[in-house]
């Protein structure tokens, strides 16, 4: 697939104006729900990184297009910092052109929001939210953009410095030269956060301590590579692609051990880290908090379990005889008592760990953040004897949507429980 296929999806590039803030600078100069914004100072607004960067100055011109069809032009002065108060429509995702066997969105099951049956590799929110890309579907404007916008850090999905490996991996014969990418991002002021998802008999062994290699030859711009096993769902490609065994975890992890050691030695921080579940599958104990620096990738699963006790180690409250239920997946099972103990010391609180299966997506995926909906409101239903449940906020969207299109406030309805979404645990209990 080129890159322009991945682009005409039945989508545009205008920019439409969702929602105008009452009171704002926008709603004085009459901009309204429906408007287009065309340009600023004479240059095209392509989407939302440039109604962002270019309107940025205290003063510009702003055209926008009514529903009419009649153009405006707006000479704006605005207070220092002060937005405008426009909201945005959602805007068009740039769309992946690879198809590796491990897909996560080619393995999903039917009846999940729609959203997550659409494979995006865009840069942009790789910059707002931290997901991983390839770079594989760039064209020279995206490469400046994100030059001149300085759109950093971002976040790379490398798997294997060897383009021949990559290629193999990503399905795709076109995928271009991720260091010679990376080399002129990082050359430009770019920062980058990687991932290596380890695929047995493909990018582990050397492959996986080369591209190591490879990836801290680029200097210090490139912040940090985390090792992940790949993960399969029941309806994926188990045919192409198996899971690594034990033995293969306990070898990853000597290989990111011995480079880590490396990196602190030469730039005073490991660099490299293995996920969680990486240690979970080698059944290694974790290394020890320090170990994960300022924990960087949390979001990629990397150091969350050590995470979750430094934070729960300086929490204090009076919860005596109050009555808790965490909820999360199979993979945390085993991990959380530890945490769970401490907080029961410094709380007084009765804890309980209420650890769920995955059945939409099958056994072997035991993450929290991919659990349904339908198995919390399975859980606590009829949960009379908790004060207080918690759920991972990691399995909703921004909507606090779950995957299989329950919302929270469904749950939390159906619960006899006060139902709160938690990110560490001791975020969520406070007031109760």
């Amino acid at each position: 697939m080129s890159r322009g296929s991945s682009r005409t999806d039945s989508i545009t590039s205008m920019i439409m104006v969702k929602d105008i803030q009452a009171s704002s600078l926008a709603e004085e100069l009459g901009i309204k729900p429906g408007f287009e914004l065309i340009s600023v100072n004479g240059r095209e607004l392509i989407d939302f990184l440039d109604w962002e960067f270019l309107t940025g100055d205290d003063q510009f011109v702003l055209e926008v297009r009514d529903p009419s069809g009649g153009r405006i032009e707006y000479d704006i002065e605005r207070p220092h910092g002060l937005p405008l108060g426009v909201e945005l429509e959602p805007p068009y995702v740039i769309r992946c052109n690879n198809k590796c066997d491990f897909c996560f969105v080619k393995g999903n099951p039917k009846g999940l929001r729609r959203a997550l049956y659409v494979k995006d590799d865009d840069y942009r929110l790789s910059f707002r939210y931290g997901n991983f890309v390839t770079l594989t579907n760039l064209e020279d404007h995206d490469v400046e953009r994100i030059i001149e916008y300085g759109l950093s850090p971002l976040y790379v999905s490398v798997h294997a410095t060897d383009t021949g490996v990559r290629r193999r991996l990503l399905r795709n014969d076109n995928a271009p030269d991720i260091m010679q990418q990376l080399g002129h991002f990082l050359s430009n002021g770019i920062s980058c956060h990687t991932q290596i998802v380890v695929q047995p008999g493909v990018n582990d062994g050397e492959v996986l301590e080369k591209s190591l290699e490879d990836l801290f030859s680029l200097g210090e711009k490139l912040l940090s590579v985390s090792v992940v096993p790949v993960g399969l769902t029941t309806p994926n490609s188990g045919h192409l692609v198996r899971e690594p065994s034990r033995s293969e975890c306990v070898e990853a992890i000597r290989t990111v051990d011995r480079l880590a050691a490396a990196a602190k030695a030469k730039r005073g921080i490991s660099w490299v880290y293995g996920s969680d579940e990486l240690y979970m599958r080698a059944r290694i104990d974790l290394p020890s908090a320090d170990r994960y620096d300022d924990f960087q990738q949390l979001e990629n699963g990397v150091g969350v379990v050590r995470h979750f006790q430094e934070t729960a180690k300086g929490f204090r409250a009076d919860l005596a005889g109050k009555r808790i239920g965490v909820a999360t997946g199979v993979a945390m099972g085993s991990l959380f008592p530890d945490i769970l103990s401490v907080l029961r010391e410094s709380t007084g609180a009765r804890f309980e760990l209420i650890v769920l299966e995955n059945e939409l997506f099958g056994p072997s995926v035991t993450t929290a953040g991919l659990l349904p909906g339908s198995a919390f409101l399975g859980a606590l239903g009829n949960r009379e004897d908790l004060d207080l449940a918690l759920l991972p906020a990691e399995a909703v969207n921004d909507d606090e949507v779950f995957l299989d299109d329950i919302s929270f406030i469904e749950v939390a309805e159906a619960s006899p429980a006060d139902v709160r979404l938690s990110n560490h645990i001791v975020d969520s209990l406070g007031g109760i």
